[in-house]
């Protein structure tokens, strides 16, 4: 089987990209997944999303996306980048501004292209927010993810100490994602361990965006605009009332990177 792709990253968070609308690309197993994400042996991603057509009335597509182990969960970044590949596949363009519904892993997203060419998405409504302790907040923002605020990330052994935290009995099986956080000059500046790709990535939509709210429950900014830098570039996340528990924009570029084809 030769299956076509895109390679796409958002600040860094990388993505193989398959154009399935036609319904031929059925065998999506781990082993499968695993190969193509592998970055000595396949392609190398942090996951893979294929594009499928809608599986729900007034959305333009499905998107499905797998972990690199093939576990399955919501991407913040891929699904910017899915609605770019998207977009790029339209014969009539998707006008700048217009918002386009689509379908993920969590149900209904908006998302749409912004006049500086970046992607927003909007994010599902907050939910399970827990403060855990003093430095360390649990929010779910699609996948879940602890928020712990440090002195400086730059300075956090983010694989072993994020990989402690992620198997931890208090999380169970399923485990959590980590994000080392701290604001500096009004700038929130993160570094994430990711289960399923169980290593740090450049960044991450759901954790940045976990990162803002906590931000903003404790405090730290008053702005509906809360700037993040994560180690692969800018992200903006877009609070659209008081506390965040409405409507939640994630905003960034997304990137094509190449496009090929892979023999399995």
């Amino acid at each position: 089987m030769t299956i076509p792709f895109s390679k796409w990253q958002g600040t860094g968070n990388d993505f193989i990209v398959i154009d399935d609308r036609a319904g031929t690309f059925s065998m999506i197993d781990e082993p499968i997944v695993r190969r193509l994400c592998d970055r000595h042996f396949g392609i190398g991603s942090d996951g893979l999303i294929v594009v499928r057509s809608p599986k729900l009335d007034g959305t333009a597509f499905h998107m499905e996306f797998l972990n690199p182990d093939g576990s399955r969960s919501f991407c913040g970044n891929g699904s910017r980048c899915a609605f770019a590949f998207w977009r790029q596949l339209q014969e009539v363009p998707c006008p700048v501004g217009m918002a386009v519904l689509f379908s993920a892993y969590d149900g209904e997203h908006r998302a749409m292209t912004l006049p500086d060419g970046h992607v927003a998405i909007a994010m599902k409504r907050p939910r399970d927010h827990e403060r855990e302790s003093e430095r360390m907040d649990l929010w779910n923002t699609g996948s879940p993810h602890v928020v712990l605020w440090v002195d400086d990330p730059e300075r956090v052994d983010v694989v072993t100490e994020g990989r402690k935290v992620r198997n931890s009995e208090r999380y169970g099986v399923a485990g959590v994602n980590v994000n080392f956080t701290a604001m500096v000059d009004g700038v929130v500046h993160i570094r994430t361990y990711e289960r399923g790709v169980e290593d740090e990535t450049l960044s991450c939509g759901t954790g940045v965006t976990a990162a803002a709210l906590s931000a903003r429950s404790r405090g730290l900014v008053s702005t509906d605009e809360v700037p993040i830098l994560t180690r692969g570039g800018e992200l903006r996340v877009d609070l659209r009332d008081g506390d965040g528990s409405g409507e939640v924009l994630l905003c960034g570029p997304a990137v094509e990177v190449f496009s090929g084809s892979i023999t399995i």
